[in-house]
């Protein structure tokens, strides 16, 4: 059973086993009936290695993660467990691999028993289990347990694992972000140190003329809780660098986004130079809620090595602030609390490029913008059910329009970790170019 939907493209590669092949090995006298990660999730493979003789299933996989899929790994289990009547051993993957994370979970299941866990998520463990008589034991019972992984405590290690192997397996030597003093740059800071060390971590705070005393003091505040060194260069020379050499072509326009964007373009240029000059990858700060609806600049912050929260809608990114906060990671290199200073987690988000700049100008509230992309692009909802929810529907356009018209921007972006149903990238392929417009829905 070859996976071909969502980020699988395994009839590209592979071809299919004949179901005749599906035959249990002998080990140690033991028919062992092996399936292949998708295998399990349909009744043919199983049924027919229980056929063939098969004393109990092995089911190899890699699995990527997203929240609640241990879930549905183990109804499909138990499924398989009840219509043969054989236990289940099911083992699972452990690393990050480009946008997936493989976040193990292992378990083995018995016939008329609780799913029990061989070991838990993101780490890589070895246990020894018994087979005898007909089922699996473990040797220490009370580790074994089957334990639904928390919400918030598993996207974050997701999210640890996916940098942490992104540079580790691709031989960077660590990572350097630009903070803003802003909860997404101090979010994506907090878990490059987790997951690297803060030797590892490289920030650079980038003012400009618009940026606020109160930004500079939270970005200070948060990388000292991070035990980072937070270096400042200056922009506003680049900027009338910029004024001066485009004077004759701009001249008789009025300032708008042109002016806003270059101060964008003009950070990343920087962050660019350190990375190249000193070997670290630069991380993308921007979250799924910006996006979608395409706000931000192209080859400005939404360029870079690793979009890290690429699939994390602003509203997640509060809650996995607090989560933080109150919680050191198992498998954090800086294991303290309270890393988010209290003032970034409350202010009025900000892009910080004009006076007075609120994201809430250009946006819907957030709280209304992440139920709406939630709706549209996880859920593939229409917009007249979206609207049944109690959502205006001229802001239901809106912000479709505003998705569909970001889509030339997405496709520019860099990887990040899948953490949802749904990922932009290899998960939801929209073209570009597509002339319909649809003003209503039937």
């Amino acid at each position: 059973k070859l996976p071909n939907y969502g980020v699988f493209d395994e009839k590209r590669f592979f071809k299919s086993g004949a179901m005749d092949n599906a035959r249990p090995f002998e080990i140690n006298g033991v028919k062992v009936g092996i399936m292949v990660c998708e295998d399990m999730w349909s009744y043919e493979v199983p049924m027919t290695q229980k056929q063939n003789g098969a004393d109990f299933l092995l089911c190899i996989n890699g699995s990527p993660f997203e929240f609640d899929k241990d879930k549905i790994r183990v109804k499909h289990a138990q499924e398989r467990v009840n219509e043969t009547e054989l236990p289940i051993m099911y083992v699972n993957m452990v690393g990050g691999q480009d946008e997936l994370v493989f976040d193990g979970g292992s378990f083995y299941l018995n016939p008329n028993d609780k799913p029990r866990h061989c070991a838990g998520f993101f780490e890589e463990k070895t246990f020894e289990v018994t087979f005898t008589q007909g089922r699996f034991d473990g040797f220490h019972k009370d580790e074994f347990q089957y334990k639904p992984a928390d919400k918030y405590e598993s996207i974050y290690n997701a999210l640890i694992v996916g940098i942490r192997d992104y540079i580790g397996k691709n031989g960077f030597k660590g990572v350097v972000l630009g903070m803003s003093g802003g909860i997404d740059s101090a979010l994506c800071a907090a878990i490059a140190t987790d997951a690297l060390g803060k030797d590892k971590v490289f920030s650079y705070m980038l003012p400009s003329p618009y940026t606020s005393d109160e930004s500079i003091t939270d970005a200070t505040d948060c990388a000292k809780r991070l035990g980072l060194t937070l270096r400042q260069i200056n922009i506003e020379p680049a900027m009338k660098a910029f004024e001066t050499m485009m004077a004759d072509e701009f001249k008789g326009l009025e300032k708008d986004i042109t002016e806003e964007n270059i101060q964008s373009r003009i950070r990343m240029a920087t962050l660019m130079a350190l990375s190249n000059k000193k070997g670290y990858m630069l991380v993308s700060t921007g979250n799924k809620s910006e996006l979608s609806v395409g706000y931000s600049t192209l080859y400005g912050d939404l360029s870079g090595g690793f979009a890290l929260i690429k699939d994390i809608f602003k509203m997640s990114v509060f809650h996995l602030c607090r989560w933080r906060n109150a919680h050191a990671p198992s498998l954090s290199k800086h294991p303290v609390l309270d890393v988010i200073p209290r003032n970034i987690l409350e202010k009025a988000p900000t892009a910080e490029l004009k006076p007075n700049q609120t994201d809430e100008e250009s946006l819907p509230p957030y709280p209304i913008l992440d139920d709406i992309l939630g709706c549209m692009v996880e859920g593939e909802m229409s917009i007249k059910q979206i609207v049944r929810r109690g959502h205006d529907e001229d802001v239901v356009q809106k912000v479709r329009h505003m998705v569909d018209k970001a889509e030339y921007k997405r496709r520019q972006a860099p990887p990040g970790v899948k953490i949802t149903l749904r990922s932009f990238g290899k998960e939801r392929r929209y073209p570009i170019t597509n002339h319909m417009r649809f003003q209503t829905e039937v």
